[in-house]
């Protein structure tokens, strides 16, 4: 397939990067900085473009198979909610303009439901400094769900996503996190990436959220 990945030079999308070239589709890199994709990981046919506003996004994407979005403006950027809601809708309305059907988000963990009615980023446990970029994911995922022209799907990680080697086992889940026992379950970066490169390939919720879990 031929997709436009934004996110790259991230933890997410660089692992999401390495498993789409590792299948042997051809990826069109995204950036805002594409000097920070070191040149080992860059894709094959070498196409790296920057995008920040919806239009630049439109004509950097279009013709492509499918967008996949790892999009984060970084946990230490003061105005990360403003900034991470300005890309998403960027994203949103650029995938759009250019005709391309299928979005598939990497979200955050943030929106799970913990109990009936509450989401994880509401309870009083969760991170102070992580809050601000889970209330804009969960605005996101409130801005796609709107969405009735594009096949979107939106992949929140477990509560636990970490560093580390993929063993392309995963357990599937909706919209509450996925436990081990009475312990939060984890995952490796690797085997998110796994995850999101399945659901390209072979598509299981279009127009849903979905978490996974080792």
């Amino acid at each position: 397939m031929n997709i436009a990945l934004i996110g790259a030079t991230g933890f997410v999308g660089s692992a999401v990067l390495n498993e789409l070239l590792q299948r042997g589709h051809r990826v069109t890199v995204l950036a805002r900085n594409p000097a920070k994709l070191p040149p080992p990981r860059r894709p094959d046919g070498g196409r790296c473009r920057r995008a920040g506003r919806a239009a630049q996004v439109a004509k950097a994407v279009a013709g492509h198979d499918a967008v996949v979005s790892a999009y984060n403006p970084g946990w230490t950027v003061p105005d990360i909610h403003d900034q991470f809601l300005k890309g998403t809708r960027a994203i949103i309305d650029g995938t759009k303009a250019a005709g391309v059907r299928r979005l598939l988000v990497v979200g955050g963990a943030g929106s799970l439901f913990v109990a009936p009615g509450v989401q994880l980023v509401d309870t009083p446990q969760f991170p102070a400094e992580w809050k601000q970029g889970a209330l804009a994911a969960r605005e996101a995922l409130n801005w796609i769900r709107t969405e009735n022209t594009l096949d979107w799907t939106f992949l929140s990680p477990p509560i636990l996503l970490q560093p580390g080697e993929g063993t392309g086992q995963y357990r599937l889940g909706d919209d509450a996190p996925l436990m081990n026992g009475d312990q939060p379950g984890s995952i490796s970066v690797a085997d998110l990436a796994v995850a999101m490169a399945d659901e390209l390939e072979t598509p299981r919720h279009v127009r849903k959220r979905f978490t996974v879990a080792n």
